[in-house]
């Protein structure tokens, strides 16, 4: 899933994290306690040119435990090391990060930390409890527009698209305009209001002031969301234009794995592993290496497929992980191993949890490829149900 961070200037839970780190043992593994302080329990791994920012950020939060901006930032960095890295336990890290106001109820809770708070959980898919704490931080700082921007797109993920309109207006309200009218028109897009949406993120781009170097980042993710709403409106080769534009711009690990989608779903396969080559070995990455893998030769790329294999035969034994990974596990079972009855069944659990393109796309073609009509009803009532419009899932049902 997509995250919208606003720039600083401007200004894209707890018991998730406490599941999450309960999942990194063996399920019903009784807990560890160190016998000394000093005996290390377990070893992250080692990414360059961290290990000097970690001791120094350790040392700020030894000294700083309630400062909030000290928290924030600290736990920012662990969850974007959490984010390219594919390693979940960084985002353990970043609430650890906020433990101080752990015990406090939101009441006594700064709304930024809630607010981060928010953000880890909806790396973790708790997106109740990233509402929950959203919500909160509202009802004490309305015009919050980081909290604004990642509600709208929680709801956006869910399927919720009227509540996300109300939260992008109000971000409109209270953030920079062109915050909410990028919200606004992804909406659109996903209505079937293509024509709208197109023209509404282009003219944002022509803005002169999105020329500088430095909002690299913002014309990334505009162009990154004009190329999915081409592909909504059945519109291959206008995405294309659009994604290579967005990696000109700046790369990001969401925009290289929806390209990747993308040259899969043209029949491009062979270009993806040189696009993934230098990226961090996530679940995600590894996936896409793996369907890439299919039809290819290369140890590299074949080895992506036992890896992921091996990864989820470890994910299952964790206990209330199902849901989480369902959605990766579901393109694995269809793309890699072509068991389409097993991608139905995942599919299915996956769209209980997020219901983006990506999600009930992968779902129809399941129920396709499984030659299940009943699934492919279901499908069709789903989509009514959202209101999504994607010509790819027409197509299809």
């Amino acid at each position: 899933m997509r995250r919208h961070l606003l720039p600083a200037s401007a200004w894209r839970a707890g018991a998730a994290v406490l599941a999450m780190a309960a999942a990194m043992a063996s399920a019903g593994a009784a807990p560890r306690v160190p016998a000394d302080d000093n005996e290390v329990v377990e070893s992250l791994p080692t990414v360059a040119g961290w290990s000097r920012e970690a001791r120094a950020m350790r040392r700020e939060l030894q000294q700083r435990p309630t400062d909030a901006a000290v928290a924030i930032a600290a736990a920012a960095r662990y969850l974007e090391l959490a984010r390219s890295q594919g390693d979940a336990r960084y985002a353990g890290h970043a609430m650890g990060a906020l433990a101080h106001w752990a015990a406090l109820p939101p009441s006594g809770t700064p709304p930024a930390v809630l607010v981060m708070r928010a953000t880890i959980a909806q790396f973790l898919h708790d997106f109740d409890g990233a509402e929950m704490l959203l919500k909160a931080a509202l009802a004490r700082q309305p015009s919050n527009a980081q909290a604004l921007i990642t509600l709208a797109t929680i709801y956006r993920v869910r399927g919720r698209y009227d509540d996300s309109d109300a939260a992008c207006r109000a971000l409109g309200r209270v953030g920079p305009a062109l915050y909410g009218l990028a919200c606004m028109a992804e909406n659109a897009g996903l209505r079937g209001n293509h024509g709208e949406a197109r023209d509404a993120l282009k003219t944002l781009l022509e803005a002169p002031s999105l020329q500088a170097r430095e909002q690299a980042g913002t014309r990334q993710w505009l162009l990154t969301s004009l190329a999915e709403i081409e592909e909504l409106a059945g519109r291959p080769a206008e995405a294309g234009v659009a994604y290579r534009l967005a990696l000109r711009a700046e790369r990001s690990g969401y925009l290289l794995l929806a390209y990747s989608d993308y040259l899969q779903r043209a029949g491009r396969s062979r270009e993806i592993p040189a696009l993934l080559d230098t990226e961090a070995r996530s679940d995600a990455v590894l996936l896409r290496m793996a369907i890439a893998a299919r039809g290819l030769e290369g140890a590299r790329t074949a080895t992506a497929a036992a890896e992921l294999k091996a990864r989820f035969d470890a994910a299952a034994e964790r206990p209330g992980t199902d849901a989480v990974h369902a959605r990766e596990e579901a393109m694995f079972a269809l793309d890699v191993e072509g068991d389409a009855r097993r991608a139905l069944d995942l599919a299915r659990l996956n769209v209980q949890l997020q219901r983006e393109p990506i999600d009930l796309l992968l779902f129809a073609r399941a129920a396709v490829a499984a030659k299940d009509e009943p699934a492919r009803a279901e499908v069709r009532a789903l989509v009514r149900q959202i209101g999504l419009r994607d010509a790819r899932v027409d197509a299809l049902l």
